[in-house]
């Protein structure tokens, strides 16, 4: 048995991977949030999926290009990645997909009841 994951590995090219940690008072509610967040973007496979790690592959609309999503949770930290597979640059697609992710779930917190 393999032990928790206590962090994503780094970006290794800054123009196809964007790597975002935060500290959540609620860590548990804002990881299963962040986790229906990612898992309803179109054209997104879910390949792993326990209670601190969630990964899945995200398609581009008309080439089908893979970029890999991944969102860790771990003492009161969630780290979110997101890198192409291929290529030198994203064309910020990576960056736009993460800050997504951030404006659906303050959208989510932000409801009035």
């Amino acid at each position: 048995m393999s032990s928790p994951k206590t962090s994503l590995s780094p970006c290794l090219n800054p123009l196809n991977c964007v790597f975002y940690q935060k500290e959540f008072e609620n860590v548990d509610t804002t990881f299963e949030q962040l986790i229906t967040i990612a898992q309803n973007f179109p054209r997104t496979k879910v390949l792993e999926n326990n209670d601190s790690y969630w990964k899945g592959v995200c398609r581009s609309l008309i080439l089908r290009f893979p970029d890999d999503l991944e969102i860790l949770k771990f003492g009161k930290r969630i780290q979110i990645k997101s890198a192409s597979r291929y290529g030198g640059s994203d064309l910020g697609v990576n960056g736009s997909r993460v800050g997504r992710l951030l404006t659906e779930l303050e959208k989510l917190n932000n409801q009035l009841p």
